[in-house]
């Protein structure tokens, strides 16, 4: 594989709203380890959800990178574009009995649910588990809206125990620390909405690019352990992970495209650089 002979990286941004300065440090981290390890920078764009991505949003991804002074192979991969790619990756784990009918409303598990996964949301209890094969067909059959779940218990019996190779982010050591995948339960793997979630794409697409480093931000360090499970599910490679800090704003929260975060469009309009903002980034100029 291509990651043998030449590290790959890449940035990732879902085209749901304007770029802000996190995206920037993001895309420029993973730059400027690209140019250190004298690897592949990548684009993609992980537009899965139709209903809020937006055309004119990928476009602007395109025009703020550009402007910060990045620049990759073309085409940049689109995920829209490849979901017969996670139609068979889902169908793969059907067959094997890893994926299972989830037919529960957010209103329903948050009602049942106990604790909360590692990002604070409601806990699956498993209420869809055990429904039997022909109750599970009349519901879908009669339209019901259904999501699939992995079954946790089942695929990490199946894996056995598993280690992620992380990088430290400033000096590049590289070690390894367990997994957990348990901690998460039954994830969705298939959304109501659409035929992926953002767990199963991005192991599919981190193959099928032969991503050797995925550099990414802090708030995704517990995902990376569902990850690595589902590659070790696939029989895929495990790439090396590195996951660095989150910018933040003046109450220390982080930046978000939902918080109203000033975006680089905005800061762009109110004069500032792209030497500017890549400096106050702590980096320099492009090379």
């Amino acid at each position: 594989m291509a990651w043998l002979s030449q590290p790959i990286l890449r940035f990732a941004p879902s085209p749901n709203g304007r770029l802000h300065l996190g995206h920037a440090y993001s895309a420029l981290f993973t730059r400027r380890w690209a140019e250190r390890m004298g690897g592949i920078f990548l684009l993609r764009i992980e537009d899965i959800d139709t209903a809020r991505c937006k055309p004119e949003f990928t476009e602007a991804i395109f025009k703020d990178l550009n402007w910060l002074g990045l620049h990759w192979p073309e085409p940049a991969w689109r995920q829209s574009t490849r979901f017969d790619a996670y139609r068979s990756a889902a169908d793969d784990l059907r067959k094997r009995n890893l994926l299972y009918p989830c037919f529960c409303t957010r209103a329903e598990i948050a009602g049942a649910a106990a604790r909360t996964d590692p990002d604070g949301a409601p806990f699956y209890p498993g209420t869809c588990r055990n429904i039997g094969a022909a109750e599970a067909t009349r519901r879908m059959g009669a339209g019901e809206p259904v999501q699939w779940r992995l079954n946790m218990d089942a695929a990490t019996e199946l894996a056995g125990p598993l280690a992620i190779s992380e990088m430290h982010p400033d000096n590049g050591a590289i070690g390894e620390r367990p997994a957990d995948p348990a901690r998460w339960g039954d994830v969705v793997l298939v959304r109501k909405d659409t035929p992926t979630s953002y767990h199963l794409s991005v192991v599919i697409d981190d193959s099928a690019q032969a991503i050797s480093h995925v550099t990414r931000g802090r708030d995704l360090y517990a995902a990376t352990d569902v990850h690595r499970l589902l590659q070790a599910l696939f029989g895929l490679h495990s790439p090396v992970y590195c996951h660095h800090d989150l910018i933040a704003d003046e109450d220390a929260a982080k930046l978000s495209k939902s918080r109203g975060s000033p975006t680089l469009a905005d800061m762009r309009e109110a004069g500032w650089t792209a030497d500017a903002v890549r400096a106050r980034l702590g980096f320099g100029p492009p090379s």
